[in-house]
């Protein structure tokens, strides 16, 4: 697999033989940065060994080295390297120095549609009257590739919704995700198998006898749940309070959880979760203590550190088992705002099931059907917090958390969008600012698209009723 830093490389690239043949996400992010700067020894002005080097520095969480590098070297005339330079600034904050970067990236490569999906992700941005015609002609190009087209349907969908034109904009919304949904398939049934996988095994009486191992350290705060439902606000919250560091959505416990389960084809069900009742306990302890030392690289020093991949609520059995001190905390939104904030939005990856409402609703049936068996089977172990109350009473429920992590009150952590910190996700725009309430229903402008989702989500609404308007 070639890397994307050496597609389209001009005829003197002389890093191609080097690095060519490895895939950079097999590499550990530590060979990859020295075999980065021993190629520049030979060539300290190589364009693109000093654009991958970047590349290198941001999945290592070095943002400010890597736009040291981008500001010094310049971007030529490269549209892909506009846009990670201005992916970069997103992350530490830099927004209108991210807003020039895409504007450039679109200068160069006018049909470039991931650049317009980007500014329209800052979700603060508002596209001009000529921006919005521009999106319009390349999204009726018949040339345009499907990916592309995928880009500039979200991007004009949120376009459109920021000017209340909400029919035109759900078209949009509708177009983008159904080519997505094409791109990446989701198995509903399969999702449902697995949630059932995991209630027949872990049960009361299977944690019960597994009591008592496992690594000791009370070091993770998961935050668990669906995407767009405030995890990262509540990430930023956390990591407002002087001893808990702030990191990404760690895939560590996912990899566990492959590794155990052995799985080789995508037919074949894997070893996982029914492999947990045989860890011995000192696998448990082993395994306990490599998610710690994975984990290193993300953190800052401070005691606690925050693990924010949603997805782990698969997972709470295995967190428990190799992390009996952890805490848990599961973020929920009502599930119409939640699934529809989801279909919304275009993932880097992952998050299939939010292409399609039908699968949306289904999905969220599955999460709280399962959050509900560990409540049963682990009392107690795992703290829900709504994030219609937190915004209802930030402080309340800041103290509630807090109490949970047994943390002392911190003043800062109700003064969250003041913490400097690198912030990944869709959401690292909005939790730059204070907590506001007009987005907790923002679903009902488009809600006469919605009773396919509503009919999905079933008799789940009964428990989260829809407020008259």
């Amino acid at each position: 697999m070639t890397p994307d830093w050496l597609r389209n490389k001009s005829p003197d690239c002389c890093v191609a033989p080097a690095l060519a043949s490895v895939s950079p996400r097999k590499r550990p992010l530590e060979n990859e940065l020295e075999q980065a700067n021993k190629l520049l020894l030979h060539d300290a002005s190589n364009h693109h060994c000093l654009m991958h080097k970047c590349s290198v520095l941001v999945r290592s969480g070095k943002y400010c080295e890597a736009l040291a590098i981008y500001d010094q070297a310049g971007l030529g005339d490269s549209p892909i390297a506009q846009l990670r330079y201005g992916h970069t600034l997103k992350i530490v904050g830099r927004l209108d120095d991210a807003v020039a970067a895409y504007r450039r990236a679109i200068d160069l490569q006018p049909d470039t549609g991931e650049a317009y999906w980007s500014l329209a992700n800052l979700k603060t941005y508002r596209f001009s009257d000529a921006e919005i015609r521009a999106i319009r002609t390349r999204i009726n190009c018949s040339r345009g590739n499907a990916e592309n087209q995928s880009y500039l349907g979200f991007a004009l969908g949120k376009a459109l919704e920021d000017r209340g034109d909400y029919e035109e904009s759900f078209r949009f919304y509708k177009r983008g995700n159904s080519i997505r949904r094409m791109q990446q398939p989701f198995s509903a049934e399969r999702n449902r198998l697995n949630t059932g996988r995991q209630i027949r095994i872990c049960t009361r009486e299977f944690f019960a006898q597994s009591a008592g191992a496992g690594c000791a350290a009370p070091d993770p705060i998961f935050i668990v749940g669906l995407p767009r439902a405030g995890s990262t606000l509540l990430e930023q919250i956390l990591a407002s309070h002087s001893q808990v560091d702030g990191t990404t959505e760690l895939p560590n416990i996912i990899n566990l959880s492959a590794e155990l389960g052995a799985k080789r084809r995508k037919s074949y069900a894997g070893l996982y979760p029914e492999i947990l009742s045989q860890l011995s306990t000192e696998k448990r302890l082993q395994l306990g203590r490599r998610y710690i030392a994975s984990t290193g690289l993300k953190r800052n020093g401070s005691p606690f550190f925050i693990d924010k991949m949603p997805n782990n609520f698969l997972h709470i059995g295995l967190i428990h088992l190799i992390l009996p001190n952890a805490r848990i905390i599961d973020m929920r939104r009502h599930p119409m705002a939640a699934c529809f904030a989801g279909y919304k939005q275009l993932f880097a990856r992952g998050q299939t099931f939010s292409y399609d409402l039908k699968s949306s609703g289904h999905y969220y049936r599955n999460y709280v059907r399962l959050m509900d068996h560990w409540d049963d089977v682990l009392p107690g172990r795992v703290l829900r917090v709504q994030y219609e109350d937190l915004v209802a009473d930030a402080e309340h429920q800041i103290r509630r958390v807090l109490d949970y992590c047994g943390l002392a009150f911190e003043q800062q952590c109700l003064r969250f969008y003041e913490t400097e910190r690198a912030v990944l996700t869709p959401s690292a725009v909005q939790v730059r600012q204070p907590l506001f309430s007009h987005g907790l229903e923002h679903w009902r402008h488009y809600e006469q698209h919605l009773d396919v989702l509503k009919r999905a989500l079933g008799s789940l609404l009964l428990r989260y009723p829809i407020a008259a308007p």
